[in-house]
């Protein structure tokens, strides 16, 4: 394959890792190497992707790996065996190689819904939304960010390891949804600890991250309610940039989330308006539309900022995200 196949190998190990549909895999890609270079992979050993994955993963190559005539690969037949003998989780773990060589590793629910919630999952619209950060790291260096429904983490945890913000305030208000976060941000070298409030912070420490002049950034978790949250609470963040992904999902969520941005705007003080960004996958029409008339309503001006066509992270369908820019 010349020189496209170290490129293709890459994106095998990626999509694997990230746990990604097995037909959006580069199956040219195949044999002894790309088994050991994905179900082997030191990251697949510590944070293995879910059993039936990587059952299917791996029944998959071997058949092609045996369509070729090859030679039987002992260590694929034997890794397949060790799986067929683990019982199944209700959790599992992602990871996704960040362009810096670094890594975002997640614990996720086996489920898209689990304990009532859909934030033990990472969505489609913050893979997005950490690739714009990353190609627009000014916005958010040296910055105070506070990302609304923080969920798995991933978003914000990939813009503290690439983009140099000063303080980064995580929030949700599920319990579990808290807990988990807390666990990925200890995965990926973030000091975190049970009982998280708004007078909760902590330095970061850890894995360092890569690049240069790069500094880990201050974290604090926060469990916020949007209905009950006081203008007083939200004039002690002090947040320069506003982000959300996959929140817009729901009718009651859409207004929940419209009194939240009129609560910071109001609770600003003399300081200028945070930058808000917010992320999400058009999958009703209507609720999009409702969000944009909502926004309307209350006199927040919004304007489209077109998501990447090209992403790190690994769509095998594009889905129809889009980010909007409030401004409050």
């Amino acid at each position: 394959m010349g020189e496209s196949w170290p490129r293709l190998l890459l994106l095998f190990q990626r999509r694997f890792l990230a746990a990604r549909p097995l037909r959006s895999l580069p199956w040219q890609v195949r044999g002894a190497r790309a088994g050991r270079d994905t179900i082997l992979h030191p990251l697949c050993v510590k944070y293995p992707p879910s059993a039936k994955y990587r059952r299917g993963f791996l029944t998959e190559l071997i058949k092609k790996h045996e369509s070729t005539a090859a030679e039987p690969l002992d260590e694929l037949y034997n890794a397949l065996a060790d799986i067929l003998k683990e019982e199944e989780s209700t959790h599992c773990y992602k990871n996704y190689l960040l362009p810096t060589g670094d890594c975002v590793s997640l614990q996720e629910s086996t489920a898209l819904i689990s304990g009532g919630t859909t934030g033990l999952v990472t969505w489609e619209a913050a893979l997005h939304l950490a690739q714009w950060a990353m190609d627009n790291p000014g916005v958010f260096r040296d910055r105070t960010i506070l990302e609304l429904g923080s969920g798995t983490g991933f978003t914000g945890i990939a813009i503290c390891k690439t983009c140099q913000p000063r303080t980064f305030i995580f929030s949700d208000c599920h319990p579990r949804v808290l807990r988990q976060l807390g666990e990925n941000l200890r995965l990926n070298g973030f000091i975190s600890e049970p009982g998280v409030t708004w007078s909760f912070q902590t330095e970061s420490q850890g894995q360092e991250v890569e690049g240069e002049n790069c500094q880990n950034p201050k974290v604090i978790v926060a469990e916020l309610d949007w209905g009950s949250v006081t203008e007083n609470q939200l004039l002690g963040v002090r947040a320069d940039v506003v982000i959300a992904a996959d929140v817009v999902y729901d009718p009651e969520i859409i207004l929940a989330l419209i009194g939240m941005l009129q609560k910071l705007s109001t609770s600003r003080a003399d300081r200028k308006a945070p930058e808000v960004f917010i992320a999400f996958t058009i999958r009703n029409p209507d609720t999009y539309q409702l969000f944009q008339a909502e926004l309307d309503k209350v006199g927040i001006r919004w304007q489209i900022i077109p998501a990447q066509s090209s992403c790190n992270f690994l769509y095998d369908v594009q889905p129809d995200v889009m980010i909007l820019q409030l401004f409050i």
